[in-house]
């Protein structure tokens, strides 16, 4: 099955605050391309052989599951009550449904409801854990609804509820064909990326693009980003999810995905049932210590077992001094990567095949990595970026029967199932609050707060 590299571009009319949402906003996109492993995916194809070879007919599974699961931490103070007012309007209250899930979050999320699809790709304010998952089946392409019969120790009962969603009907809106004077105001600001593990900013560093004064052809050759999208769970007709309204409840900090998995619905194969081992586990919450030394940043963490490789990001900026319509600032943005990379597209699950060539080009950092350093220089202050990291698990394929050895006998399997596993951490640069050694600030010397960044990014 082949992939295809998402293209993301950014207007030249925004703002440099408006392009820090709009970079946020890429790493959180769905899923939107085709999985790629060579010998396990399942779509019809032919094996290339030469004229003596018997070539092997692979047909289509029957029914097809997506499992995503993901483990978020963060140390930010009121990622409960945004991560609340997110699940309140995505479930479908809007407005009202957000300020209950604020006020819910505020309470430190003591509802075991309230859950919504799409958590596994969420930007990780909130500390918990999420799955997604969503079936189809070929002789039921319009299914409504399945039971996913699961093992005990995912502490939800014996089963969930699987539901697709009932398509919205179109509401008409009314065109007005007045005409208007298109208006444009020249973009200001700059952008700079930086890269590497280390105490000082590597030579060549930084790249900045001016986007004043930049061309088209000038944010192609800048905005570098790596990471490719594969196929995963998705919330459509014809492939019940979950969760949905209808069964909402949360994953336990406990739970664990180990055992048998049952799919069952009016057009699923009885033989659908697949065991997932510790791999496809939900992985540990990343634990990662900040401290500051001579104006460095140095993270440590535990290494978190079948982790395949991690990578990190700072996202912040500083202001000129100007306000009003003469405001302008600079962008920053730095990644653990050894070579430059916008760094946003790495935030999301990977192949297991681009892991490893990223991790050769030491792009991602490897398994036995535990340690890396934010220079010295880059950030105002020592701090003021937004921080996440992830660490990769392994995406896995399961498929019955088993394809025959013998290539005269020809594959058609009843059900395949992909698992994608990660987890994410994000924080502020520094850590929340104060970090490294107490020393007594200098005089007219405002102090670095984790707050003031809060404010800058989601108002006051």
């Amino acid at each position: 099955m082949k992939t295809r590299r998402s293209v993301r571009t950014i207007p030249q009319h925004t703002s440099t605050i408006g392009l820090l949402f709009i970079a946020a906003g890429l790493s959180s996109l769905p899923a939107v391309a085709v999985a790629q492993t060579k010998n396990k995916a399942a779509a019809p194809t032919k094996t290339v052989a030469s004229n003596k070879e018997i070539v092997q007919v692979v047909k289509a599974p029957i029914a097809l599951a997506y499992i995503d699961v993901a483990t978020s931490g963060s140390d930010m103070p009121g990622g409960n009550l945004m991560a609340g007012a997110a699940q309140g309007a995505q479930s479908g209250g809007g407005f009202l449904g957000a300020l209950s899930g604020m006020a819910k979050g505020a309470m430190g999320g003591a509802s075991d409801r309230g859950n919504v699809f799409g958590n596994t790709h969420s930007l990780g304010f909130a500390s918990g854990k999420y799955v997604d998952v969503s079936v189809y089946t070929s002789k039921n392409p319009g299914l409504n609804e399945a039971k996913q019969f699961i093992p005990s120790v995912m502490s939800l009962g014996e089963s969930l509820q699987l539901n697709a969603p009932v398509p919205e009907k179109p509401v008409h809106v009314p065109v007005d064909e007045t005409p208007v004077e298109p208006t444009y105001e020249k973009p200001k600001g700059k952008i700079s990326v930086y890269w590497g593990c280390g105490e000082t900013i590597r030579p060549g560093q930084p790249r900045t693009l001016d986007v004043a004064t930049a061309s088209m052809d000038d944010y192609a050759k800048f905005f570098v980003m790596r990471g490719k999208t594969t196929k995963g769970a998705r919330s459509q007709p014809g492939h019940p999810a979950w969760p949905n309204k209808v069964d909402d409840r949360k994953v336990p900090d406990t739970a664990s995905l180990i055992g048998q998995h049952n799919f069952v619905g009016n057009g699923i194969p009885e033989s659908f049932k697949v065991s997932l081992a510790e791999p496809q586990d939900l992985m540990p919450p990343i634990e990662l210590k900040q401290s500051k030394k001579d104006g460095a940043i140095a993270l440590d963490w535990k290494t978190i077992p079948h982790a395949r490789g991690y990578f990190v990001t700072v996202m912040g900026g500083k202001a000129d001094g100007n306000s009003g319509e003469n405001a302008s600032g600079e962008m920053i943005v730095w990644t653990s990567s050894e070579l430059a990379d916008f760094g946003f597209g790495l935030i999301d699950y990977q192949s297991n095949q681009d892991i490893d060539k990223w991790i050769k080009e030491k792009v991602i950092l490897p398994a036995s990595a535990t340690q890396c350093a934010v220079p010295k220089g880059i950030f105002p202050d020592g701090g003021a970026g937004m921080l996440r990291m992830i660490a990769y698990g392994s995406d896995a394929y399961f498929a019955y029967p088993p394809r025959p050895e013998d290539p005269k006998i020809a594959w058609e399997p009843d059900w395949q199932t992909k698992v994608r596993v990660k987890s994410v951490f994000s924080s502020i640069l520094g850590g929340m609050g104060d970090m490294g050694e107490k020393t007594a600030p200098k005089k007219d010397e405002k102090k670095n707060k984790a707050t003031d960044l809060l404010k800058s990014l989601f108002g006051n």
